[in-house]
């Protein structure tokens, strides 16, 4: 039997065809059954009736009663107007901007859904690929949802539409329908909310600003800052180079046009963002966006937004900077921040983020500045937790050196005794002791921090995923001298640390937005739901003693100003110097039971010198005659409160050398009669000495007379003998050792009170 010849084996080329051959059999069948469902899903969807009410798609921002109203999102203000009224360079710089094949194509885009699906698949920027007339469509009939089977419906519909109504019919109706952003849906709107005037009379750069705009309208408008403007003018350039390419204007007119935006009248802006308003409403959208609501929504998307904000405590606020600060100091110069936290809640009931939000776009309640020895309340809370107690005594003398040689002075330079307990210490705002006590502590620096940041003064890294919201504290470092203020707080995250101690140990995360309902009457967030829940970040004994000790600082310290409260109130100043040595902000941060309120003055950036313009710098000055006007207008009507009274915490403290002062005993074994004790001063940050221009280096400490040995509330004069402190209960001695310092950075700043 004849064997049958052996096939020749095939060639490479053979190979890839067979496999083309197969792969182009099952692409005409694809094709065939997407063909199949195309047109079955042609013939099953039809055209729905338009969504006729619209104003439900506006978002409306209230008060926390949640009915009256803060602002609005997107207003949805439009007079539909015929194509015929509107200018011919509107028509095309649209047209350029947005779908330059709209006149010849079929309603979609092909290429552009290939483009836009590899885009998205690959993990980029998502795109949408629609054409006008899906923009229309998506509008008019279809909602906002996020789905390919929306984008599916919607390209069938597009292609109805485009076999019903004309070209010019179309236009008209996305021109009349679009929102333009500032409220403005359709041209006519539009062009009276951006620059006074009705459509018909818009120039070529006005088109252009328009056109662009629309494609972004939160993004684009030059209202919201200096980003936006400038993000603007990039997408503008972009109309009027397409408008040029696709033979619509000259290249002459394109190039003449690019050299500068039109001018934007701002009385219409200033109805939705002037003043606070805008500082407001600014706030107000990023933390939506954080919440996750996408900016679809939050334009337009008909949502009811109830903030915590009050209109008394922001009045309260603003009145309160108006009528306390300097007479000529206008806000270009001289920025206020104020924030009113309530204790317990976290809620931000009020706040002044300074000038008019047209003006400048900076929020000084949330940007802050350098926080001075306000953070003195929470190095105590450190101190106590650690084992420390209010009678503790330290070195109240000025310089106190560290072991690397820096030396850190009090203000003025004064000094208080050798051994002063830390309630005269907090009172006369020491900065020598609170070095002291710092680095007397077995990692002080560290510990401080991590109180500060549990009590809500955030770390130097952004905590909270949270763009709208201060979330960092620059500067916030693990140093000697933390506690003297060197790093950057905002006034909202400076109210709630103090809040926390007025609470009662008991720390909650501050918020500004209570509840957001959507256009359908559903709860999409609510923050007593879903919220973080308030935690115990400090004993209450602990946060009763901290309070008794800046009581003190308003009752006899450089806080007196806020006597004028007429209620008991505790609180602290605090006055900054930059790396010039210069006085660089002024502070007043307090509280009662019922609110607790943060007061921020500084200067051009920021971070300038105070000391010599303004009449007075420091803390206890307009800082604290702010907060008390504030505070004043805020406690009308509110019951009067007390503070818990001191519980005078005693741990094991955790270095010796700092037991409180016991008065030696006569023959007769009584204890000495305590001398004539002097009233505290009306505070020491009344004073203004002069700081030196440069920064102070390392040096070896001046020697000093020696003191006479006379003792009093400030301690002995003597260094040889134990100083005696203010009369508080008794305790045992925690030991005689030298005080321990710990680590410390290069320079220290130059001790501000």
């Amino acid at each position: 039997m004849k064997k049958s010849p052996k096939r020749a084996p095939r060639t490479r080329k053979q190979k890839v065809w067979r496999v083309g051959r197969w792969l182009l059999a099952l692409g005409l069948v694809g094709a065939l059954l997407v063909g199949a469902a195309f047109v079955v899903l042609y013939q099953t969807i039809d055209i729905p009736d338009p969504n006729k009410d619209f104003e439900t798609q506006t978002t409306f921002v209230y008060f926390d009663d949640g009915k009256t109203e803060l602002g609005r999102f997107a207003t949805q203000n439009r007079v539909s107007i015929d194509l015929e009224q509107m200018p011919q360079s509107l028509k095309d710089a649209v047209v350029a901007a947005e779908n330059e094949t709209f006149w010849t194509d079929s309603g979609i885009d092909p290429k552009g859904i290939v483009r836009a699906a590899f885009n998205n698949a690959q993990g980029n920027a998502r795109q949408g690929a629609s054409t006008i007339t899906q923009q229309y469509v998506k509008i008019l009939y279809l909602s906002q949802e996020r789905s390919y089977q929306r984008k599916i419906k919607e390209a069938i519909l597009s292609l109805k539409v485009q076999r019903q109504q004309s070209k010019s019919r179309i236009l008209e109706g996305y021109l009349n329908t679009i929102y333009f952003g500032r409220g403005a849906y359709g041209v006519e709107a539009a062009a009276q909310a951006f620059f006074q005037r009705p459509a018909k009379n818009l120039d070529l750069r006005q088109s252009a600003v328009l056109a662009s705009v629309l494609n972004n309208p939160s993004r684009f408008d030059p209202a919201n800052g200096k980003d936006s403007r400038e993000a603007l003018t990039g997408r503008y350039e972009y109309t009027l180079n397409q408008m040029a390419e696709l033979d619509m204007i000259t290249e002459d007119e394109a190039a003449k046009a690019k050299k500068r935006l039109p001018d934007f009248p701002q009385e219409r802006a200033e109805s939705t963002y002037g003043d606070q308003k805008g500082h407001m409403l600014t706030m107000v959208r990023k933390e939506l966006d954080r919440l996750g609501f996408t900016p679809q929504e939050i334009e337009g998307g008909g949502l009811r937004v109830t903030t915590t904000f009050t209109p008394k405590a922001m009045a309260a606020a603003k009145e309160a900077v108006l009528e306390e600060r300097p007479e000529g100091f206008k806000d270009k110069e001289l920025h206020v921040g104020v924030a009113s936290v309530e204790p317990g809640t976290g809620a931000v009931r009020g706040f002044y983020g300074g000038q008019d939000y047209l003006q400048s776009q900076i929020n000084w309640a949330v940007s802050g500045g350098q926080a001075g020895s306000t953070l003195k309340a929470f190095a105590l809370a450190a101190a106590i937790k650690d084992g420390f107690s209010l009678n503790d005594t330290f070195d109240g003398n000025s310089p106190f050196v560290l072991p690397d040689g820096t030396e850190v002075t009090n203000q003025g330079d004064d000094s208080f005794g050798s051994a002063i307990n830390m309630i005269f210490a907090t009172q006369k705002s020491a900065n020598s002791a609170f070095v002291d006590m710092t680095t007397s502590m077995d990692g002080g620096p560290e510990k401080v921090v991590k109180m500060m940041n549990a009590m809500g003064i955030p770390p130097t890294e952004a905590g909270r995923n949270d763009p709208g919201f201060p979330n960092t504290s620059p500067g916030l470092e693990p140093v000697a001298t933390v506690a003297l203020g060197s790093a950057t707080v905002s006034p909202i995250n400076m109210a709630n640390g103090y809040a926390t101690i007025a609470n009662e140990g008991v720390y909650a995360e501050p918020f500004i937005i209570e509840k957001v309902v959507d256009d359908s009457g559903e709860t999409r967030y609510s923050h007593a739901e879903q919220g973080p829940e308030p935690k115990r970040v400090l004993d209450a004994d602990i946060a009763a003693d901290v309070s008794y000790a800046l009581q003190q600082n308003v009752t006899g310290g450089s806080g007196t100003a806020a006597l004028a409260l007429g209620r008991p109130a505790a609180g602290k100043t605090g006055t900054a110097t930059n790396g010039r040595d210069e006085v660089s902000s002024a502070w007043f941060a307090g509280y009662t039971p019922q609110m607790a309120t943060a007061v921020m003055y500084v200067r051009g950036k920021g971070n300038e010198q105070l000391m010599g313009w303004l009449p007075e710098y420091f803390g206890g000055s307009y800082p604290a005659r702010t907060w008390t006007h504030a505070m004043e207008v805020l406690m009308d009507g509110l019951p009067v409160e007390d503070f818990p009274d001191p519980v005078y915490v005693d741990g094991d403290a955790p270095s010796d050398g700092h037991a409180p002062y016991v008065p030696p005993s006569t023959p007769t074994g009584e204890p000495d009669p305590q001398p004539q004790q002097p009233q505290p001063s009306a505070g020491i940050e009344s004073e203004t000495p002069e700081p030196s221009q440069e920064p102070t280096p390392s040096q070896e400490p001046t020697p000093t007379a020696e003191p006479s040995p006379s003792c009093d509330i400030l301690g002995c004069g003597e260094p040889s003998s134990p100083p005696p402190s203010s009369p508080p209960p008794s305790q045992a001695p925690s030991g005689s050792a030298s005080p321990a310092a710990g680590p410390s950075r290069e320079t220290a700043p130059r001790g501000r009170g």
